[in-house]
């Protein structure tokens, strides 16, 4: 690796160096290097560009880093991941994309990831994407991410977009089973003339599953956000989303609920908010000897951090 992939691996992955643990790594469009260890097998697709990844029963703590890196222009990047996360096991993963594109021809990267959840199982996932370089050339990121959770599985979400996107479109579905959990946590920012969806579309079929998804995002310039979330309470279940947004200058921020209770006992609840940074934050902020601007990226910071 050349010191521009170790930049973008830090940012995407908060690799310094080679990850310990099982890894894939993954630079346009091809292997760039792989590790297996004891209980988790990482092999290539066969029929599609992609892996399969194999998590043993009652596996714990261990960790898989699956990164992309993409620093060619004309370069539209494919990648189907599948999942397969045994019985009562405990595992990180850590995903990501890093583009880079000084071409002046557009690239992206598009991952398709699906994960089986084995009953009991406890999975931790993190996607950051990131894009930078000085030519006008689009890069795109468009994520999406599908999970099928069995009895009493929990699956931890978490998804950051750094900025420098072009244009992102993220979807993620999912089912659960009984007393199955699926928490997602979402850090967006837009700049420029960048535009960025995000859909969810959830299915709680099982007795006493439940869903939380927190969306926190912040739109510049002339950006815009499209949040969308769909959730169905398909039997005895809790599922609630919160979307909260700040705007600055001319961006504009959508947000869409859809909840449908198709069970008598299902309880679903939507929150939104979406708006200017209100001024006495900033005032108090500039009290304590901070200029405006550096009240704003404050303020910004721990907004999208906290979750």
């Amino acid at each position: 690796m050349d010191k521009l992939d170790s930049e973008l691996l830090l940012k995407v992955a908060d690799l310094h160096s080679v990850p310990q643990g099982a890894y894939n790594i993954r630079k346009n469009g091809e292997l760039l290097a792989r590790n297996c260890v004891e209980g988790i097998e990482i092999t290539t697709k066969e029929d599609k560009p992609g892996i399969d990844i194999h998590v043993a029963e009652n596996l714990k703590g261990e960790s898989i880093h699956i990164p992309v890196i993409v620093t060619e222009g004309d370069l539209q990047d494919l990648v189907y991941n599948d999942f397969y996360v045994g019985n009562n096991a405990e595992v990180l993963i850590v995903a990501g994309c890093g583009l880079h594109n000084e071409d002046n021809k557009d690239n992206s990267h598009t991952g398709i990831h699906e994960f089986w959840i084995g009953e009991n199982a406890v999975v931790r996932y993190v996607e950051k994407h990131y894009a930078q370089g000085d030519t006008e050339a689009e890069k795109n990121l468009d994520p999406t991410t599908i999970v099928h959770l069995a009895k009493n599985a929990h699956f931890v979400m978490e998804t950051v977009q750094l900025g420098g996107v072009t244009h992102s479109e993220r979807v993620t579905e999912a089912d659960l089973d009984d007393f199955a959990v699926l928490e997602v946590k979402e850090s967006i920012l837009t700049e420029g003339e960048q535009d960025a969806s995000t859909t969810f579309s959830v299915e709680l079929n099982g007795k006493n599953s439940k869903v939380n998804v927190i969306s926190r995002s912040v739109a510049k310039g002339n950006s815009e956000q499209e949040f969308i979330s769909e959730i169905n309470g398909n039997n005895e279940s809790f599922g609630h989303v919160e979307c909260d947004a700040i705007v600055f200058d001319n961006a504009q921020v959508s947000s869409t609920p859809a909840l449908r209770n198709t069970h008598p006992d299902a309880q679903l609840t939507h929150e939104a908010a979406i708006g200017k940074i209100a001024g006495e934050q900033i005032i108090k902020l500039q009290t304590l000897g901070l200029t405006k601007e550096q009240a704003e990226e404050a303020i910004l910071k721990g907004f999208l951090n906290e979750l």
